[in-house]
């Protein structure tokens, strides 16, 4: 369906090279009146979620200020329009309705992925093309115009299979919750991809030993590194557990799971090394990463620096430089093109030869569901003593 679809676009993209379209492709979606392009996103800028949304809403902003201190695009400004729906799905459809009203051409989707799944139903109907920074379950990008910055659930465990192939280790631990399909999705994936020269030595539990790991701990006490795709609460649990019976120098190295295991535990009371797969290093030194780090804290200080931030901060950039390109094969943006025309467009640049590049990886691409090509990060939560 996809290649059909792919097909499909390619015909009416050069068809727009000759004319400006001046209704909507499909849908409700109408041609915009917009003085600027338009950018859309939905996320918690309130709630117990707000510090991820503030900061896609900072980042976002910072980069559409950019582009526009720069000209913007052939001379268009852009403009950022964000939504508050507090981490609760329910919320959307209304935000979504809104945006479209304000003359949403193309969005960044949402920043958690409950709602998103909300947002991803309603964009398909309007043909509104979405690159979500945070949303990452793999169902995210079911439909043809959704895409994610953010690494997928499940293609966690290939990205994280990649980098550990790489670390010359022969044998490696790994700890998993065997009833949990976060858990298991990444698992699989990762062994799929796990270098045949790597041997494993694995332990699981479920909901019903989860407070007690001392016999997964004592079949992986003998594993310099240990591989934990769970989310952070029974990772401290094991963390702590296992403090004076694992060596000091043992590695863990989890997923997207392990963001907020600082706030869950006092990392500085365990010896041993705590690492997450990321695709942003907030301690960055030098680089992309760095100059964003210095640009976003001057602006808005550390407390809401995250992940979550940066990827937002290379949506806008990579929206903005496949629009870039496809003007500049002859393909005409006007500014109150339809956000279902605009997403054609960009369709055809991501699910063609576009690369981009900036803070969050280098190279970056996107395969045929929407999900996101680009190299993992070993950061670093906290070092062994």
């Amino acid at each position: 369906m996809k290649m059909l679809k792919r097909l499909l676009t390619v015909i009416v993209v050069v068809a727009m090279a000759f004319t400006v379209i001046g209704c909507s492709a499909g849908g409700n979606d109408s041609t915009s009146t917009n003085s600027e392009y338009v950018i859309g996103f939905s996320g918690p800028l309130t709630g117990d979620a707000a510090v991820y949304g503030t900061a896609v809403n900072n980042s976002a902003q910072m980069a559409v200020d950019e582009i526009n201190a720069n000209g913007g695009l052939n001379g268009i400004r852009f403009k950022l329009i964000a939504t508050d729906d507090a981490h609760d799905a329910t919320r959307v459809a209304t935000n979504y309705a809104s945006m479209m009203e304000d003359g949403m051409q193309v969005s960044l989707g949402t920043v958690t992925t409950a709602p998103g799944l909300e947002f991803s139903n309603l964009s398909r109907e309007d043909n509104v093309f979405f690159l979500t920074p945070s949303a990452s379950a793999d169902e995210i990008p079911q439909y043809e115009n959704g895409f994610q910055m953010c690494f997928a659930d499940g293609n966690q465990g290939k990205v994280a299979a990649e980098y550990v192939n790489t670390t010359g280790y022969d044998t490696i631990g790994i700890f998993y919750k065997s009833d949990d399909p976060y858990s298991v999705g990444i698992y699989e994936q990762f062994k799929e991809n796990l270098s045949s020269d790597i041997e494993t030595v694995e332990a699981l539990f479920n909901d019903t030993n989860s407070s007690d790991f001392s016999t997964q701990i004592s079949t992986l006490q003998d594993c310099s590194f240990i591989f934990m795709p769970i989310y952070y609460t029974p990772a401290s649990v094991f963390m702590m557990q296992a403090k004076d019976i694992l060596a000091p120098d043992t590695i863990y190295y989890g997923c997207d799971g392990f963001d907020g295991l600082a706030g869950q535990m006092d990392l500085t009371s365990i010896p041993q090394e705590v690492t997450m797969l990321s695709h942003f290093d907030s301690n960055a030194t030098s680089g992309p990463a760095y100059e964003y780090i210095q640009k976003y804290t001057e602006k808005y200080g550390s407390d809401t620096l995250n992940m979550f931030g940066a990827s937002a901060y290379d949506c806008v950039y990579a929206i903005y430089g496949a629009m870039e390109k496809a003007i500049s094969e002859g393909i005409e943006i006007p500014v109150d093109i339809s956000a279902s025309d605009l997403c054609e467009i960009l369709k055809d640049q991501f699910y063609g030869d576009y690369v981009f590049s900036g803070i969050t990886g280098d190279k970056i691409t996107w395969d045929e569901n929407g999900f996101v090509n680009k190299a993992a990060v070993k950061y670093v939560l906290k070092e062994a003593d």
